[in-house]
């Protein structure tokens, strides 16, 4: 089960030989084979957020405090995209890794690049390799986009995302806000913290594997984000939750967002809102295509607990920091946790 993987797809290991590549390889049972039971992760009706009715905001205000207490995660409903929408997004998504080898490679992230087409970042020789392809952008603030590594096919890729972009942002505001009423904040509380919003998509491609007990698409790990929207496959399940220590499988709802906290929220909520560590498996027989939208502080912006939520019983449990996603790269490809550097020790 070995073999070299340099300049290689993870699509083009799936349609060549049989054998798995050493850097890939989970072993002594770590990816296992344990049926997982279908956990019910919290709903939440994002109109219910918007309601005009006090009783009924404050209902959805519970809602998303007790799902953001438990789980660090919920699917969003009601969130003002059609399914038919979502489905133009999945659709221009699937057509691009569908191109040709050659078209895809025009827009192959360079080295020293987060942004762009590729797999992993090779940062060590013993580094665990994920079984995924992916198209990794910044799409917000604007000015910061680099359209050369954005793809020109499908025709209308780079409309739909941008489409999709200012969707997710207003809808990022309406949580973020949500997030601090529901803790009794002012509800800028996060949105000053953060600054500028800064938003990158990431496309995901998950090619069957044929001993998917070995692999992961993507190592298990908690977002570096404020908040990630993600996009599933409309049918084909591989994300897995850690809660007490047990995976749980993420079922499918076709028309919601899963909307899961990240570290910086869990910083600036001082613990008490958790980002959930999560992990992707792969099927044996069937594609999965997804698309994670990061949305983060800006660079510059210093994210720290908000001081409301910082007393006696509560002290300071993180301490500040300025641009987490770059320390969190870092230590996402070393299988650890980012937040822990900023962890204040007692």
């Amino acid at each position: 089960m070995s073999g070299s993987v340099v300049g290689q797809s993870v699509q083009e290991l799936f349609l060549g030989s049989e054998e798995l590549p050493e850097q890939y390889i989970y072993k002594d049972g770590e990816v296992g084979a344990l049926v997982l039971p279908l956990q019910q992760i919290p709903i939440i009706d994002i109109a219910l957020l918007l309601s005009p009715s006090l009783q009924q905001h404050q209902q959805g205000l519970n809602n998303l405090r007790s799902a953001l207490t438990t789980w660090g995660c919920f699917q969003a409903i009601n969130h003002g995209m059609t399914s038919w929408f979502l489905g133009k997004v999945r659709e221009v998504s699937k057509q691009f890794f569908e191109l040709p080898k050659e078209e895809k490679q025009k827009y192959e992230r360079q080295e020293g690049d987060h942004e762009g087409y590729g797999s992993d970042i090779i940062f060590t020789e013993d580094q665990r390799l994920d079984w995924t392809d992916r198209v990794y952008l910044k799409v917000q603030p604007e000015h910061q986009r680099k359209f050369k590594v954005w793809p020109q096919l499908p025709h209308d890729f780079r409309d739909v995302l941008i489409d999709y972009t200012e969707k997710v942002k207003q809808l990022n505001e309406v949580i973020l806000k949500a997030m601090a009423k529901s803790l009794n904040l002012e509800e800028n509380s996060f949105l000053k913290q953060c600054g500028e919003t800064n938003m990158f998509a990431r496309f995901n491609y998950y090619p069957p594997c044929k001993r998917p007990e070995f692999v992961l698409g993507l190592k298990p790990h908690a977002d570096g984000s404020a908040i990630t929207f993600l996009l599933q496959h409309h049918e084909v399940e591989g994300l897995q939750i850690l809660r007490d220590n047990n995976w749980f499988k993420v079922p499918i709802i076709p028309e919601a967002l899963l909307v899961n906290v990240g570290d910086q929220i869990e910083i600036m909520s001082n613990g008490i809102f958790k980002s959930p560590v999560h992990r992707a498996v792969i099927n044996s027989d069937k594609e999965r295509l997804t698309l994670a939208m990061f949305c983060a502080p800006d660079v510059e912006a210093e994210i720290e607990p908000v001081k409301e939520l910082i007393d006696e019983s509560r002290p300071k449990l993180y301490k500040s920091i300025k641009n987490y996603v770059q320390t969190y790269f870092q230590y996402y490809q070393k299988n650890r946790r980012a937040i822990d550097a900023v962890k204040i020790k007692t």
